[in-house]
């Protein structure tokens, strides 16, 4: 069962961010479809029979290396939108896998360099009274959307929800490797959310042509303040994270 507090402490974390404003929004879909867009070394996970994906949008709040004080002004604040599955390594671990990454700050295009698939755009994410707005188009391309959700009242997370929202890992493939990513923070508090508008090509563009088999689940999250991620590592014998 995946868990919804942290797995693991990341000691000696590579960045330390907060993620906020956040919405996710998932869709079931056949997991053969998805397994296609995925490392053979890694298992598409499955929830009710289906493979899912999720869109999350959301602020990247107060950027900085460790021991730098998330107070200090000037910190990197900027606008990222994840397209990502949740998978199994083949030691039963699981964790994100990103099919695509949005992201309004070109800094962040080093992590290329372990497969992270990031692509510079022109991103924005507003409020309007009760209403959240994110919208996104790559400099590159012609892959877009734009996504309206007026969150609702707090919720105690489902075991559906924890599953959909919390993962504390994420799988990046370079240089003929598979490479992991520790990640460590709060639990996520979440709320209901409803649609309002929900635009993308992202789903497309990452090579999702058949529809979903059924209708998005939605959530809006404050957001995480106490993001650490670790440094990137390659699971050469399997993958081995920090120590708690």
């Amino acid at each position: 069962m995946v868990a919804y507090g942290a797995e693991q402490r990341v000691r000696l974390p590579a960045l330390r961010a907060g993620w906020v404003t956040q919405t996710f929004v998932h869709w079931p879909f056949p997991p053969e479809a998805v397994q296609a867009l995925v490392p053979e070394e890694l298992v598409v996970d499955e929830y009710e029979g289906a493979a899912w994906v999720g869109l999350t949008p959301f602020v990247m709040a107060d950027v900085r290396p460790p021991g730098v004080p998330a107070a200090l002004p000037g910190l990197p604040t900027f606008a990222e939108t994840n397209l990502r599955t949740y998978v199994r390594h083949r030691d039963g671990r699981d964790g994100l896998w990103f099919l695509s990454i949005e992201v309004a700050f070109p800094l962040m295009l080093a992590a290329r360099a372990i497969g992270a698939p990031y692509n510079p755009g022109t991103l924005d994410v507003s409020t309007n009274g009760d209403a959240v707005s994110y919208s996104g188009s790559r400099w590159i391309g012609d892959a877009s959307y734009r996504l309206v959700v007026r969150p609702g009242d707090p919720i105690e997370p489902t075991e559906r929800d924890v599953w959909l929202i919390s993962r504390w890992r994420a799988y990046t493939r370079r240089l003929g490797m598979l490479w992991e990513t520790p990640v460590e923070h709060e639990p996520w508090p979440l709320s209901d959310a409803t649609v309002d508008v929900l635009e993308e090509t992202l789903t497309t563009a990452a090579g999702l042509g058949e529809a979903p088999l059924g209708e998005p689940v939605t959530h809006f999250s404050e957001g995480v303040r106490h993001v650490r991620l670790g440094p990137s590592r390659p699971c050469v014998r399997g993958c081995v994270t920090q120590p708690s």
